[in-house]
C-alpha cells in the first residue's frame, strides 16, 4: 500500500530519511523559511504558500485557495507511488491533515469519507484538518458535502504539542 506521512516542520527531515520519501508537499506560511531535506529531490516538493485559516485572507495572510488545491490534486497524481509522500505544515494538526485527505480521494476517488474521517481519526486523533481546505476539496473533487460532512463528523482533535506524526494508508 501507498503511504501518506504527515509531520510537523520540525520534523521533516527525519521523517523523510526514516520513512524514505522522496517527494513532499508543504503547507506553509508565504515566508516561513526551511530547508527541504536533501533526500527530497526540488521538482518532487511542492510548497504551496498559505495561512492555516478558514476565511479569506486579509492583510499579509493568504486563505487556502482553489488554486493550491488544484496544484495538490496534479502533484499527487503524479507521485509513482514507490516511496511514502511527506505532507507537512508548521504542526501537523490543520492544513497537512486536510491535504493528506483531499490527495487520498484525488487518487481513490471511490473511497468513503465517513470512512477515511474514521481512519484518520484513528491514526491523528489530534488532526483538526483546515475547513477551508476541506470546503474546497469537496467541491473539486465533487463529493457532493460527503468530505465535509465526515470531518465534521469526527470533530475537533485532541490538543497536541505540535510534534505528532501520523501514517496514513491509501486503500486500493
Amino acid at each position: 500500500m501507498s503511504t501518506i506521512v504527515v509531520c510537523p516542520l520540525a520534523s521533516i527531515a527525519e521523517t523523510a530519511v526514516r520513512h524514505g520519501a522522496k517527494e513532499m508537499v508543504s503547507l506553509i506560511a508565504e515566508k516561513q523559511d526551511f530547508h527541504r531535506p536533501g533526500v527530497i529531490r526540488a521538482e518532487r516538493h511542492l510548497k504551496l504558500a498559505m495561512n492555516d485559516i478558514g476565511f479569506a485572507g486579509t492583510g499579509g495572510l493568504i486563505a487556502p485557495s482553489e488554486a493550491h488545491v488544484a496544484q495538490l490534486i496534479e502533484f499527487v497524481r503524479d507521485w509513482d507511488q514507490s516511496a511514502p509522500l511527506i505532507v507537512h505544515c508548521w504542526m501537523g494538526v490543520s492544513r497537512s491533515p486536510a491535504a493528506a485527505v483531499i490527495a487520498i480521494l484525488a487518487l481513490n476517488p471511490d473511497e468513503d469519507d465517513a470512512a477515511l474521517a474514521q481512519r484518520l481519526r484513528k491514526v491523528a486523533p489530534h488532526a483538526t484538518p483546515n475547513t477551508r481546505l476541506i470546503e474546497i476539496g469537496d467541491r473539486m473533487l465533487q463529493r457532493d458535502g460527503r468530505l465535509v460532512a465526515a470531518m465534521k463528523a469526527i470533530g475537533r482533535g485532541a490538543d497536541t504539542d505540535g510534534r505528532a506524526s501520523f501514517s496514513i494508508e491509501l486503500n486500493r
